[in-house]
């Protein structure tokens, strides 16, 4: 399979990691010839976990990758996007739901940068329902989440 040439940025808070966003990444990185993991800093939210943190457990989670690459930013994605020479924004669509909000999002960043795509990518129909809210969710009432994130994210969320 030959990749598209170029960086495609796969953005988001990633709070906690999920195999849900590790499926997209995992295709997204198929598709691209590199794909980084776009970390959003925002200084008025507090997450489980530091952004630093985040940055570091997706690295244990997607080592294996050999085409990826985890980077914080702060400020508007698609101004990101653009400064780093990006030729897409990866995006993954669980559900109908998420359809409404990710096309408002992608013709904002079209105008915001007009050179850089989005690329809407689903998930494998085993993680079609996970997200990190429901993986908080589940935490917070003693519920098992490990068949909802990759090893080291879930050591880390039992550490907690």
């Amino acid at each position: 399979m030959m990749r598209t040439k170029g960086l495609a940025l796969y953005p988001g808070s990633f709070d906690p990691f999920t195999l849900g966003h590790l499926d997209i990444l995992e295709r997204a990185c198929r598709l691209f010839e590199h794909v980084e993991v776009t970390i959003a800093r925002n200084s008025e939210k507090t997450g489980f976990f530091t952004t630093d943190e985040r940055k570091a457990l997706i690295e244990a989670s997607a080592g294996h990758l050999q085409n990826m690459s985890v980077h914080i930013f702060e400020g508007l994605l698609a101004h990101h996007a653009a400064q780093r020479k990006a030729v897409a924004l990866i995006r993954g669509l669980r559900q109908v739901s998420d359809f409404d909000y990710e096309t408002r999002m992608a013709f904002a960043n079209r105008r915001l940068a007009p050179e850089v795509e989005t690329v809407f990518l689903t998930p494998s129909e085993e993680q079609a329902l996970t997200s990190a809210s429901l993986v908080r969710e589940i935490h917070r009432h003693g519920g098992d989440i490990s068949s909802f994130v990759p090893a080291p994210v879930h050591d880390a969320i039992m550490r907690r």
